[in-house]
């Protein structure tokens, strides 16, 4: 089946579309369920939920834009839900004392490989790495960061320049 016949097929209740489409995403939205939480049982948890949820809003996909895409966005919001309900962002929420890291050579970056950037990626505290994934990879703004996580727009982008910060400080020294 194509992904139009999968959508549709999801949408009358077709249980094999369905089988078929978490199969095609299921591993690209455990990655996503994965930036946001470094356990694989939450992970797992975010991915059934995000897929019930894929499910039961298929009727408001219109059909315009990539339906992965607009998978993606569910999935990040199960888990930024997730983060919000657990309070896990609450030491977040204020960034303004927190002591400026040391730059670093950002040149050592080009020597990783995704995987490894990945991984050091998954080290950050939770605060710095859901604002990092936001904006560096999902492409959010600051703006739009703020009012997913409600926090201020300024503390998204202390966030963010403080997860490069600390990224590049543990690039490099994995590098030494």
């Amino acid at each position: 089946m194509d992904e139009q016949q999968l959508i549709e097929g999801c949408r009358k209740g077709n249980r094999k579309a369905q089988k078929e489409l978490y199969e095609t995403y299921s591993r690209k939205m455990m990655g996503v369920c994965l930036r946001y939480v470094n356990d694989r049982e939450t992970a797992r948890d975010l991915l059934q939920d995000g897929f019930v949820r894929v499910f039961t809003s298929l009727d408001s996909y219109s059909g315009t834009g990539s339906f992965e895409g607009w998978m993606r966005k569910i999935f990040v919001n199960s888990a930024l839900e997730y983060l919000r309900r657990t309070d896990i962002l609450r030491d977040a929420a204020d960034l303004d004392h927190t002591a400026e890291l040391a730059g670093a050579d950002s040149s050592v970056i080009s020597r990783m490989s995704a995987a490894e950037l990945m991984q050091v990626v998954n080290e950050l505290p939770t605060g710095f790495r859901t604002v990092f994934n936001l904006f560096a990879i999902e492409g959010y703004s600051h703006k739009e960061i703020g009012e997913m996580l409600q926090i201020t727009e300024s503390t998204s982008r202390s966030q963010y320049t403080r997860a490069k910060q600390l990224l590049q400080r543990k690039i490099n020294t994995l590098y030494e």
